[in-house]
């Protein structure tokens, strides 16, 4: 790709959340779309076995939906024995499909009732989630804040908004156009909070980023284009591991977007975040299954 093609990307990306926030939005919200469990996942009819004994909770990103961020992992987690689910949440009224825009810490609750509901509906006591971008981050409050320790083994993020991102520094221009600051803020709290050095940023990582007893796994992509820079979704803590793809498989090139809907070889080290005694080394041959 051309250096002013790559350049324009977190232009684009800024441009969209601003055309979004312009957009007025009606007064009832969609419907939240649903895998069935005819595609293998959310099927509530599932008991985890004794090999995967936790359900794996897919919490999708910024823009996406509980369907189209998983029609690739879900199937691959699906095909190893787990029992997966995925949630749609932080919806805007009037807008469909594209979801993960309202305000984080009521995505947070949502994520804690659909937690609830898998437990319920399955009989373990504890999940295992993987999220990507937002997702991996906005669980971290749901973990810190609603009591989510105690209902979580592990927390894997691919490419996750942990510490907020410059969007390759264009957020550094915020400050000079204030009105479209306020707008996001008031019509995309998601976007304004994941903006680094943000009021929810600062608050969710007050203290440390790990809170005891759940798992971290990090995976990111040196080529991300939409949290960076790309090792500020790296956390600091007991219990952390962060990858950089690339350190796996040098000619793996996934950006931001390909890396948690499309890479076979990311999703390899999601499974072995999962069930880490069974883990297999992760390398460029790992697209083959």
């Amino acid at each position: 790709m051309l250096p002013w093609k790559r350049a324009l990307r977190p232009l684009s990306a800024l441009l969209l959340a601003t055309v979004l926030a312009l957009t007025p939005t009606a007064t009832a919200t969609a419907a939240p779309t649903a895998a069935a469990p005819a595609s293998g996942w959310n099927d509530y009819r599932c008991k985890p076995s004794a090999a995967h004994p936790r359900p794996v909770v897919l919490v999708h990103g910024t823009f996406g939906n509980s369907v189209d961020n998983w029609l690739v992992l879900a199937p691959y987690l699906v095909k190893r024995g787990y029992c997966v689910f995925s949630l749609d949440y932080g919806q805007l009224p009037g807008v469909p499909f594209f979801h993960g825009l309202g305000p984080i810490e009521a995505s947070a609750a949502q994520l804690d009732a659909f937690v609830d509901r898998v437990r319920a509906a399955t009989g373990a006591p504890k999940v295992d989630i993987v999220g990507h971008s937002q997702g991996g981050m906005m669980p971290r409050h749901y973990l810190k804040f609603l009591g989510g320790a105690a209902e979580v083994n592990a927390l894997v993020g691919i490419a996750p908004s942990n510490h907020g991102t410059t969007l390759g520094g264009f957020t550094k221009l915020l400050p000079y156009f204030p009105g479209i600051a306020g707008l996001l803020n008031e019509h995309t709290p998601a976007l304004a909070a994941q903006v680094a050095g943000s009021e929810f940023m600062t608050r969710l990582n007050a203290g440390g980023d790990t809170v005891p007893g759940v798992k971290y796994t990090v995976i990111a992509t040196r080529y991300d284009q939409v949290v960076t820079p790309y090792r500020s979704q790296f956390l600091n803590g007991p219990g952390v591991r962060n990858v950089l793809l690339q350190d796996l498989c040098p000619i793996d090139f996934s950006e931001h977007v390909a890396i948690g809907t499309l890479d076979l070889i990311a999703f390899h080290e999601v499974a072995n975040a999962l069930d880490p005694a069974k883990a297999k080394p992760t390398t460029c041959l790992s697209v083959l299954g």
